[in-house]
């Protein structure tokens, strides 16, 4: 089982291209997540990416997008060990700190992608 294990959702009010674009730059992933080092070994395009990750964390992460109603479901999936040696506190922390880290890419990509919509109103072309 890895040290750290983070999945999270959320759901933005944008089409799956559009949440796509902003994982389609590999400078994007410098900017969301700039203590990793990710090659992309799989780029789904409208479904997402998925990268190996190097650096504190060692194993793999994924984006993966769906679409559902007038949205996109944003998946976040990261499995990946620290290095040895490494205890279950250290675990832990780490485990937490991840978690937060994906919620708050998430929720910054849905203030971005929204731009103010007002709660019913359908997505804003881009």
């Amino acid at each position: 089982m890895p040290h750290v294990d983070v999945v999270d959702e959320t759901f933005i009010v944008a089409p799956p291209a559009t949440v796509a674009a902003v994982f389609a730059d590999p400078a994007a992933w410098r900017r969301l997540w700039p203590d990793l080092r990710l090659a992309a070994y799989a780029d789904r395009g409208e479904e997402g990416v998925r990268w190996t990750v190097a650096g504190p964390l060692t194993g793999t992460m994924e984006v993966w997008l769906e679409p559902v109603l007038d949205g996109t479901l944003l998946h976040y999936f990261l499995r990946a060990d620290l290095p040895a040696p490494a205890d279950d506190r250290a675990g832990e922390r780490e485990r937490r700190a991840r978690q937060l880290a994906a919620k708050a890419v998430g929720l910054g990509l849905k203030a971005v992608l929204e731009d103010g919509r007002a709660p019913g109103e359908p997505p804003t072309p881009r």
